[in-house]
């Protein structure tokens, strides 16, 4: 049997190694002999490799004699462009729309989307002088316009053939994918369908991506409304949609405790990993540019290197990529996130710093992280511990598809109309931060919990303590079978060492770790009963409709069902109507 992450040998006689999933597909893309063909392959499992090798072969056959490749941006132009170098395809990135036709020396050209929807009609022409194979890569960005996709369609429509690639074949939206067939569901709604599909749990078993760990940070947040009023929850909590949104974006201001408590987790995760991997690297991705430059003031601290800071709007933006991912620094810090495609192999840590939160952005962010180098390899990201993250991380393995037919936006609960337009646009300003006027007091951070393959490991713990070094000490090179048997393990010895502190520091040790939530929900509904049954007496009224009013002025459910914040909201009215 032959390796399903490297064969020994490849068809074709285009390359000297291909993957199993490769070959696969080049069998079923030849087979079907069509024009159109999608492949949705997982970040990191060589899409890229897949199609120069197909390239290669109807260049060889004579079934094309021009190759473009149209990629989401700038940087990826040049990425292409060298990778197809090394095959012996010579496509030229710096093609413009004013030059109407590609130098005689090269096959092809490499353009972005933008660059075709700025005039249609040079590519058009490029596609007719020749038969053409075009490559669109991540072409879920050909849907991000309504006028970018009509002109993919002009521009492309006349070629030979076209191979669709995408890492997330499915879109926050409901605008359609140029090239790509819909077919009606067991609904009646029309869902995108893939030619080829490798997802991640399929690599991850082959051993083509790293398995990734999802390092869960809790805390207690506090703030400031517009209104003068302060709150305060702990992430991770049963909380209201918007005091979680407030929660979550208090965690991530530099200025509080919480965003440096998780870098230091973060640093001392890469540290240990390094220790096996000498040259991996970290990357925070953060909301705007502001933040960025904080976050790279307190790892420098920290680490006594500067991070190298990647700002979507820089010049520098590409060549700053490219000498960290050829170096051996610790941290990059990026804005929103390293761009989908970006291929830098030794970022082993991640810091999800931003509080995008669309299916389409995690999977593209997480999808950075898990390219594997060598067997053994795993990948630590750091999350905060919001309700939408965890379901995230829980269904990583998860494959999606693009509906055109849902009848509303965010109907999975994932806020994906909130930012829709992140990715396309990375805007500085961020939709949730939009929704709230406030000012964040404090954060303080607590380890949670890790979360592997949809299961949680380990329990709340302070940082700094072994408690959480038992997950942070984890080994940096560690096969995917073994990874739950060791977090089972850690998940024991955490419980024995905090037994073993408890006990030696007695029963009034001071801790910030939050009561379980079954108390504080218990002595919630317990002063709100007191409460209630104070102001029943004053006001002469019984207290199922004292109950019925502060369901009406606060929302929520009846007691039994309603959620620590929506107690705390009943009570603190209460207490402004109770007379002393």
């Amino acid at each position: 049997m032959l390796s399903p992450s490297f064969p020994q040998r490849a068809p074709w006689g285009t390359a000297d190694k291909l993957r199993a999933w490769q070959r696969e597909a080049l069998d079923i893309y030849f087979q079907r002999d069509q024009r159109d063909f999608l492949v949705a392959a997982t970040p990191g499992a060589g899409k890229t490799t897949f199609a120069l090798t197909l390239a290669v072969e109807l260049l060889r056959m004579g079934e094309v004699n021009r190759i473009i490749v149209v990629a989401p941006t700038e940087h990826l132009k040049t990425q292409w462009a060298d990778a197809a170098a090394k095959v012996h395809i010579r496509l030229d990135p710096r093609f413009r729309n004013s030059h109407w036709a590609p130098s005689r020396q090269y096959h092809g050209v490499v353009v972005t989307y933008a660059q075709v929807a700025a005039k249609s009609s040079v590519h058009r022409h490029l596609t007719e002088d020749a038969k053409t194979l075009v490559i669109l890569d991540e072409v879920h960005h050909g849907g991000d316009a309504l006028s970018w996709g009509d002109s993919i369609r002009d521009a492309y429509g006349p070629a030979k053939r076209r191979l669709s690639l995408s890492g997330t074949p499915f879109r926050s939206d409901t605008a359609p994918i140029p090239f790509v067939t819909y077919a009606p569901d067991e609904t009646g709604g029309r869902v995108s369908s893939t030619d080829y599909a490798y997802g991640y749990g399929r690599a991850l078993a082959d051993g083509v991506v790293r398995p990734v760990l999802f390092h869960m940070y809790s805390g207690k947040m506090r703030w400031r409304t517009s209104a003068g009023d302060e709150l305060e929850a702990h992430l991770g909590q049963d909380n209201t949609k918007d005091v979680n949104s407030q929660a979550w974006r208090t965690a991530l201001d530099p200025e509080g405790e919480w965003m440096p408590a998780v870098l230091s987790a973060a640093d001392r995760r890469l540290t240990e990993i390094r220790h096996h991997v000498p040259d991996a690297g970290g990357l925070v991705i953060a909301t705007d540019q502001t933040v960025a430059r904080a976050y790279a003031k307190i790892l420098h601290s920290l680490t006594g290197q500067r991070p190298t800071v990647v700002l979507s709007d820089e010049a520098a933006a590409s060549e700053r990529i490219e000498k960290f991912s050829a170096d051996n620094s610790r941290w990059m810090v990026a804005v929103r996130m390293v761009s989908e495609g970006v291929d830098v192999p030794r970022l082993a840590v991640g810091v999800y710093a931003t509080s995008s939160s669309t299916p389409l952005f995690f999977a593209q962010a997480i999808g950075r992280f898990v390219r594997a180098r060598r067997r053994g390899e795993a990948a630590s990201v750091f999350l905060p511990n919001v309700p939408v993250l965890m379901g995230l991380a829980n269904e990583l393995e998860k494959q999606r598809d693009h509906a055109l037919d849902r009848q509303t936006k965010d109907e999975d609960g994932f806020d994906d109309s909130l930012l829709e337009s992140a990715n396309r646009e990375e805007e500085t300003s961020d939709a949730l931060t939009q929704e709230f006027t406030y000012q964040a007091i404090s954060s303080l951070a607590h380890f949670d919990r890790v979360v592997f393959e949809g299961q949680e490991f380990g329990q709340l713990a302070e940082p700094g303590t072994p408690e959480e070094e038992e997950f942070i000490g984890i080994p940096g090179l560690l096969e995917p079978e073994h990874v739950h048997e060791l977090l089972m393990q850690r998940q024991t010895r955490q419980s024995k060492l905090r037994e073993t502190r408890e006990a030696e520091a007695g029963p009034e040790t001071v801790t910030t770790l939050p009561a379980p939530l079954h108390r504080t929900m218990r002595e919630q509904r317990q002063l709100l009963n007191s409460l209630v049954g104070l102001y029943a007496r004053q006001a002469g009224e019984p207290h199922g409709a004292v109950h019925a009013e502060l369901r009406r002025i606060c929302g929520g459910p009846a007691v039994a069902q309603a959620t620590v914040t929506q107690l705390q909201a009943r009570i603190e009215v209460l207490r402004k109507r109770v007379r002393k």
